[in-house]
């Protein structure tokens, strides 16, 4: 461990590698306790590490449950380096009157770029063709060989036309597909900027050439892309989440990628996360996956971490957290 000392309000950072932007900003006004092993912090260690806090600076490796909020008597607010949430029981910190801020909005581009990056890896068959080129495949030219799908006169469909969402499909129009169709609990008004038709998420399924997952992870649709609905999708349909990995049923993809019932997948999120190296879906040509890198840009994560200080340091200060959950 790694600590700052002084009789100030203390924050334990649950890893090294954090970015120093936020810990010299916690550092201004805080005691600070830093994880300094590799990886994620073992559960025991956090723990024992949060009993003694006031405030928790936390990544989505780190599960904030009531068994963990139970010893964290002295707890007052948690930062999580996140937009999503998941990792956390909100209303076992709403409970115990434990603030919570995340970073929505900081990573929206940098997502809304990748999404777009793995949609084109995965429509025009990028890492594919590239392993071709190092194992020796790239013979003479071929009139059919390694050709992919266009985006151009297609149907795209987004499940979720939130922040991320709509910026991916800002991103998308220059490409000219034929129509941008959306599925949300209810319509959205931006989705007029884009010229987007709202359907039901049957219609989604069915007429999507390319279907984008940009919708939170919910008790409603955590498992939603399962057998049933890749049965409802084209043949030729590709499939991209940079979501959350639990939103899709990766036995179900893939036996759905590896008998042509949908023709491929981008996936920037598994489940579990990360994937282990023996699992099936790395043996399909036809599934690209990335290891959540979705936010991976120096100056988002960079923003990321000075926010999640920034809801800590507002929090025990008595101020309004800049991105309070609740």
């Amino acid at each position: 461990m790694a600590s700052n000392a002084g009789k100030r309000p203390k924050v334990f950072v649950t890893r090294k590698d954090v970015p120093q932007n936020a810990i010299d900003l916690l550092k201004s006004s805080c005691e600070i306790t830093q994880y300094d092993g590799v990886g994620a912090v073992p559960r025991a260690v956090l723990k024992e590490r949060v009993a003694e806090v006031d405030g928790l600076f936390c990544l989505l490796t780190d599960k904030i449950d009531g068994d963990l909020l139970d010893v964290a008597k002295k707890l007052k607010v948690i930062g999580t380096m996140s937009v999503g949430y998941d990792h956390i029981d909100v209303k076992e910190c709403q409970k115990r009157g434990v603030l919570l801020g995340n970073t929505p909005d900081v990573l929206t581009e940098a997502t809304a770029e990748l999404t777009v990056a793995l949609l084109l890896c995965t429509a025009r068959r990028l890492t594919e063709a590239a392993d071709e080129v190092r194992n020796g495949g790239w013979g003479t030219w071929n009139p059919l060989w390694m050709c992919g799908k266009s985006l151009q006169g297609s149907t795209i469909g987004i499940l979720g036309l939130g922040r991320i969402g709509l910026s991916v499909a800002k991103k998308l129009l220059p490409f000219e597909p034929a129509k941008l169709i959306y599925y949300n609990r209810s319509e959205q008004d931006a989705a007029a900027t884009v010229n987007a038709e709202y359907v039901s998420m049957d219609k989604l399924l069915s007429e999507s050439d390319f279907l984008i997952i940009t919708c939170a992870l919910t008790t409603e649709t955590r498992q939603l892309f399962n057998k049933k609905t890749f049965a409802q999708m084209k043949n030729d349909a590709i499939l991209i989440n940079t979501s959350r990995g639990p939103i899709v049923c990766m036995d179900d993809l893939f036996e759905a990628l590896s008998t042509g019932q949908i023709g491929a997948a981008g996936l920037d999120v598994t489940d579990p996360e990360p994937l282990p190296t023996d699992h099936r879906l790395l043996t399909l040509k036809n599934c690209v996956v990335l290891p959540h890198i979705g936010s991976a840009t120096v100056a988002t994560r960079m923003r990321m971490a000075s926010l999640a200080a920034e809801n800590i340091l507002a929090g025990l200060s008595g101020q309004p957290l800049p991105a309070s959950i609740y």
